[in-house]
């Protein structure tokens, strides 16, 4: 196997891993280099075996109630302290990650080495508490010899009990050393897994987990239908992020897996922060500098995030992917493939943001939601007595969560967005704005002009750094051409189009006749023109409730 590498990136959660690389590395013994503190004197001749098996529900969610102060076991931790397991071992072609955080700022390397069904060794080396070094030798010691299923049960509450109960000042530790383990398991998964289907016949899903109400009550309908195995991807970290209100970082993939374990699910880490900074991130920016508004969703959902958990299905013997997305799938078996259909819940439906998904993915995909309203969601959590039944929803971007659209340009892209011209269509110079970058088409305010009229940005000059504005009748098109189109069925089937995320879709139909597959550019010809049609939008190409092609719109 080839060395993967990347670049780590700093969260803002203090008790969940801020930083990870993951490598492959030859065999090697390190020196342990941290002078630990003994907390109760121990019989030189006392044993514990490292390979326990445990059963599934022995891994709960990380809330759960601590054991008293009497009721624990100061010899087990004293055990792990004095004798770790593993520590400055690094097997033979392991897949090793470094993560951090926690109170006293600890960093725990983990590695696991797999045969692609079991962990056949693991090691890890730590810096900062003792708790840190005694809960990374019992991670080792849960996983070593378990099965790749088995070892993604171990969770916090776990580790904690491996080492005899920890403390409320202490269970950081537990915490850092299973980020660590997760990220470690993870990697070694994703490139070498190679887990057999269920040997009774049956199938085995995987379900996208973002510790979110409709995620987790994905997950327990699955469980209930059959083997079900949990994963959630880690996609972005920044300290200037509020990570409580993102899908995707430490933050959640640590609540994700504390609600897979509490179901009695397998919980899988998978960290595409590099990918998504190249894929999804650079190219948001790269439009917004260009004058466009992207939809860097719709890009992440068709292009990185379930491809990339599919690709992960199949390394775990997982026939389909479940997700907590609002939407259905129609004409399974139709000799084109399948396509996307709108959820039964108009106000939550997210076929437009799923509308870059191929037929080839979407015929291994389920959305056990599509049928479901949000309120009957909720009232399933609440009955099972899920503890997100009344979480908010994300609203933001989630690279955005917490932050502005201007912090973040500024920070990733090296340069602020900085004050420019409004001028009219003939070109004059009418007012100013604050940055092209924080506008889009339609936008009335924001923006300061010597006018009498209200005025509304008509188009963007990003190289130019300028807004052009006019009275609102001038934002009506009646045409509206799209790039990079790909059709699933014929131009002659689209009837419509959905020009926004929960806009209303427009009657129309495409000017060139166009059989399925990718063009260039295409042309749609509206039946009543449409406001605020802003450039690198995507273009929801539909058949009534039926999705069946997508675009990015151009510049009039």
């Amino acid at each position: 196997m080839s060395a993967v590498a990347h670049e780590p990136r700093p969260s803002d959660e203090p008790n969940a891993t801020r930083e990870s690389s993951v490598t492959r590395e030859s065999s090697v013994t390190r020196e342990p280099s941290v002078t630990r503190e003994p907390s109760v004197t121990r019989e030189p001749n006392v044993t514990r075996e490292p390979n326990v098996t445990r059963e599934p529900n022995a891994t709960r969610a990380p809330n759960v109630a601590l054991a008293p102060a009497e009721s624990r076991d100061l010899e087990a931790f004293e055990h792990y302290l004095t004798s770790p397991q593993g520590e400055g071992h690094v097997p033979d072609g392991a897949y090793t990650v470094r993560a951090e955080g926690g109170a006293c700022g600890d960093t725990v390397t983990f590695s696991i080495q797999t045969d692609g069904q079991t962990v056949t060794d693991a090691g890890f080396s730590a810096d900062g508490c003792g708790a840190t070094h005694a809960a990374a030798a019992a991670a080792v010691a849960l996983v070593r010899g378990a099965s790749l299923l088995d070892a993604a049960r171990v969770g916090t509450a776990a580790i904690s009990a491996e080492l005899g109960g920890l403390s409320n000042a202490k269970l950081h530790a537990a915490g850092v050393a299973c980020d660590a383990l997760h990220r470690s398991l993870g990697a070694a998964a994703a490139r070498e897994g190679a887990i057999a289907p269920p040997a009774d016949g049956g199938e085995r899903t995987l379900v996208a987990m973002s510790g979110g109400v409709d995620s987790t009550v994905v997950a327990k309908l699955c469980a209930a239908e059959g083997e079900t195995v949990a994963v959630t991807l880690e996609l972005w970290a920044d300290p200037e992020n509020d990570a409580e209100r993102s899908c995707c970082s430490a933050t959640a993939v640590s609540q994700a897996r504390a609600m897979a374990h509490g179901l009695g699910l397998p919980h899988f880490t998978l960290d595409l922060r590099p990918q998504f900074r190249s894929e999804v991130v650079d190219p948001f920016l790269a439009a917004y500098a260009a004058g466009e508004t992207p939809n860097p969703c719709v890009r992440c959902n068709g292009h990185l995030r379930l491809d990339a958990m599919l690709a992960f299905a199949d390394r775990l013997g997982a026939a389909t992917l479940a997700t907590g997305h609002y939407a259905r799938v129609a004409d399974r078996s139709g000799p084109a493939g399948p396509l996307l259909q709108a959820a039964q819940d108009e106000t939550k439906d997210q076929t437009y943001m799923l509308s870059a998904l191929s037929p080839a993915s979407l015929a291994r995909m389920r959305f056990p939601l599509g049928g479901y309203r949000k309120t009957e969601v909720r009232a399933l959590a609440a009955a099972a007595g899920l503890p997100v039944a009344d979480k908010p929803d994300s609203q933001d971007l989630c690279f955005l969560a917490g932050t502005g659209r201007d912090r973040f340009i500024a920070r990733h892209r090296g340069a602020a967005p900085h004050p420019g011209e409004v001028v009219d269509e003939a070109g004059h110079v009418i007012g100013s704005h604050r940055g092209h970058e924080l506008y889009t088409v339609g936008q009335r305010h924001g923006f300061t002009v010597a006018s009498g009229e209200p005025l509304y940005v008509l188009a963007k000059d990003g190289p130019r750094n300028r807004l052009v504005a006019g009275p609102r009748e001038r934002l009506a098109r009646e045409t509206v051409t799209v790039r990079d189109v790909r059709l699933h069925r014929a131009s002659g089937k689209v009837d419509s189009v959905r020009l926004r995320y929960h806009a209303q879709p427009y009657p129309c139909q495409i000017i060139e006749p166009a059989a399925a597959g990718d063009h260039a550019r295409l042309t749609l010809a509206l039946e009543r023109p449409a406001d605020s049609v802003a450039p690198g939008q995507v273009a929801c190409l539909m058949d009534g409730d039926l999705v069946i092609g997508w675009g990015t719109i151009v510049a009039a």
